[in-house]
């Protein structure tokens, strides 16, 4: 039996819309031991940051008690926020007795994705009385709970606009709104879609692409945000729809678990006809691309698209799996570790059995498991376009043969991808991408 401390995670929309969703839930009283906390970055580039925690009333009638904490952090960023306070103050309400669930309502600026991978992984010290160690062995993941606005929730994904230019964040954090609205819907378990004055074709152009986005999240749509948690008198149906949808989450959900770049890039069996002008568009090759060429494509997945992500096999970095990840206007290219056929027999042993039975499915007598497999979320744009695009960055011919005996001439070949290359891009670089196997290297 697992008993830590179970967290649920709610991430998106959220200022106090979510809030209101959870403390309406938590007067319903099955368990009046919960733990509401959120941590307001606004004056994050001052280096201030206020913890806020709402502690549910023991008894039915009591005033649910609110403490505000002003933590001043000598370097004014969401990851020094995030280990210096949020993981150690989990690790303190993780050994309260009196604390059966923890409720984090995350600043639109901390993205669910990394706060539960700092939860799993980061090493928390110094906490009285708990040996050192990741806040994970402390608490665990019940659910990963998205918000939406339906709204605006689509222009923003689709948007380039930076988190800084929005207001939530320093100006040297240069990632996107819609890398964290995408993200945000793609990481959760459940969503939560308020869709109060929306505009009828744009709620629908918006369910369609969440269907396709997190096509095994179980979906509760509501009115109006900012009504919610207000009246009493609202509060049990927002509580009983709350409920309702976490008790619809499978039982295999990811729960804060990582994202394997190996696994299928259709994970959760999402519709493949369109819908609304909405679809997803495969692309599959055994052939690799050409970097200059790929480079001169790539703005066909800035136009019109949601999002897209996928392995890459470049001609000239032949050892490493190139991670490919969208949002909106704002790509990032990254190494998702390396091919199992540039793997020696000692790495070979600690892959997934499932990574390796699947590419010995497709494994070529010369190039093994080398491919590209890419799935294009559109919105707007022509999905013929993309391909004929992607097919023309391929290598040819001549150049596969090269590829294949004369791989010292394809290494002098332009290669405008680094280890950390974005687009729309001002400069290129030539650092081959590296990467862990693990995980992926995104830089927007």
């Amino acid at each position: 039996m697992d008993d830590r401390t179970p967290v649920l995670v709610i991430a998106g929309l959220l200022g106090r819309a979510a809030e209101g969703v959870l403390r309406a839930a938590e007067r319903l009283g099955s368990e009046p031991d919960t733990v509401v906390v959120r941590h307001d970055l606004a004056e994050l580039r001052e280096g201030v940051v206020r913890r806020i925690v709402h502690t549910t009333p023991l008894l039915p009638g009591w005033p649910v008690r609110e403490d505000v904490s002003v933590l001043e952090l000598a370097h004014g960023c969401v990851s020094c926020t995030l280990r210096a306070d949020l993981l150690p103050y989990l690790c303190v309400l993780a050994q309260r007795d009196s604390v059966r669930r923890i409720v984090l309502a995350l600043d639109p600026a901390f993205e669910a994705e990394a706060v539960c991978q700092a939860i799993r992984d980061v090493v928390v010290s110094g906490v009285p009385g708990r040996v050192d160690g990741p806040a994970g062995r402390g608490v665990r993941i019940e659910a990963v709970l998205g918000c939406v606005d339906a709204r605006d929730w689509l222009a923003d994904a689709t948007g380039d606009e930076t988190l800084s230019e929005r207001g939530h964040a320093p100006v040297e954090d240069d990632r996107t709104v819609a890398q964290l609205a995408v993200g945000q819907v793609e990481f959760a378990d459940a969503l939560l879609v308020f869709d109060g004055g929306a505009d009828p074709d744009v709620r629908m152009r918006t369910a369609a692409v969440l269907a396709r986005l997190a096509p095994r999240a179980p979906i509760a749509w509501l009115d109006e945000p900012a009504s919610l948690g207000m009246h009493a008198s609202s509060e049990m149906p927002r509580a009983a729809a709350l409920f309702g949808l976490l008790d619809r989450i499978p039982s295999d959900a990811r729960r804060g678990a990582g994202f394997d770049p190996h696994s299928s890039l259709l994970r959760g069996e999402p519709p493949l006809t369109p819908d609304c002008g909405v679809a997803l568009v495969e692309f599959d090759t055994d052939r690799p691309f050409h970097p200059d060429r790929l480079h001169s494509a790539i703005d066909v997945l800035l136009d019109g698209v949601v999002s897209a992500r996928g392995r890459i096999w470049l001609a000239t970095q032949p050892d490493e799996v190139v991670w490919l990840e969208s949002a909106g206007g704002g790509l990032s290219i990254g190494g998702a570790g390396k091919w199992l056929a540039a793997m020696d027999s000692e790495q070979l042993e600690q892959i997934d059995p499932e990574r390796r039975l699947m590419a010995s499915l497709r494994w070529h007598e010369h190039f093994g498991d080398r491919h590209s497999s890419l799935v294009i979320l559109v919105h707007e744009a022509d999905a013929d376009e993309i391909r004929h695009a992607l097919h023309w960055a391929l290598v040819d011919e001549d150049e596969l043969r090269q590829v294949r005996f004369a791989p010292e001439r394809v290494a002098h070949w332009g290669d405008p991808f680094g280890d950390q290359h974005e687009e729309p891009c001002g400069t290129t670089k030539s650092t081959p991408v590296t990467g862990d196997g693990g995980s992926r290297k995104n830089e927007r």
